[in-house]
């Protein structure tokens, strides 16, 4: 068996690492907004938003991809106004694949920046107030820097479980090479394929090898940035 990666292979992985990096990217901004409004805001309909925002955990990533399907489907509402709007098509494209991942991983980003902002003792944000602090000048000079740990280690973790992604992708845009084949359904395919056992074995050990990769770095990014501003 040979660990020499083919050219078909080394594009997948690149895929997946193109496609994990744009889902993450994308996703963080609204990931640190969602958190915050539900780490310290009570409203009406709370535990339904909470709810909606951890819903991709435990549904099937199949459901999700067909969920992706009917709305940005060349025929579903926002996918063909995107069509016709400004000739973006996501079905069928890795930005489809990045959309899928982005959503799929999401809960992951939120969860560990609300626990890192629930951690956050609300004096601080009360005796900034109290020094003529405004809102936006206690969010991005406070509340962000002292939740940089999970911010971190969200971002890591999503980056890590979208390489992974597999059931998502493959309903909502196939399994295209060159274009959606990500690594997990590099693996699929070479499992389908005669002989394809040694190309599912070389892409599996280094699907490994980035999971490890991700969850150290997320821990160890974790515990240095806490180190650095005294948590």
């Amino acid at each position: 068996m040979t660990f020499w990666f083919t050219p078909p292979e080394l594009e997948a992985l690149l895929l997946s690492l193109r496609v994990s990096l744009v889902a993450v990217s994308v996703a963080l901004p609204l990931a640190i907004l969602t958190a915050t409004a539900l780490a310290h805001r009570n409203f009406p309909g709370k535990a339904l938003i909470d709810g909606a925002v951890y819903l991709p955990l435990v549904l099937p990533p199949v459901v999700m991809g067909y969920l992706l399907l009917l709305l940005f489907g060349t025929r579903g509402p926002v996918g063909a106004w995107l069509l016709e709007t400004f000739d973006i098509r996501l079905v069928f494209s890795w930005k489809g694949a990045a959309l899928a991942s982005a959503i799929i991983t999401f809960p992951f980003q939120v969860r560990a920046i609300r626990l890192s902002l629930e951690a956050i003792d609300s004096g601080l944000g009360d005796a900034a107030a109290t020094l003529g602090a405004g809102r936006i000048d206690r969010f991005f000079n406070l509340t962000l820097p002292l939740a940089l740990p999970g911010i971190v280690a969200g971002a890591i973790t999503a980056f890590a479980a979208s390489l992974g992604e597999f059931g998502a992708i493959i309903t909502f845009v196939s399994n295209i090479p060159g274009e959606t084949r990500t690594l997990p359904l590099a693996i699929y395919s070479a499992l389908q394929s005669p002989g394809g056992e040694d190309a599912a074995m070389r892409l599996s050990l280094i699907a490994i090898a980035l999971a490890l990769i991700g969850v150290t770095l997320a821990e160890i990014a974790d515990r240095r940035i806490r180190k650095m501003i005294g948590r």
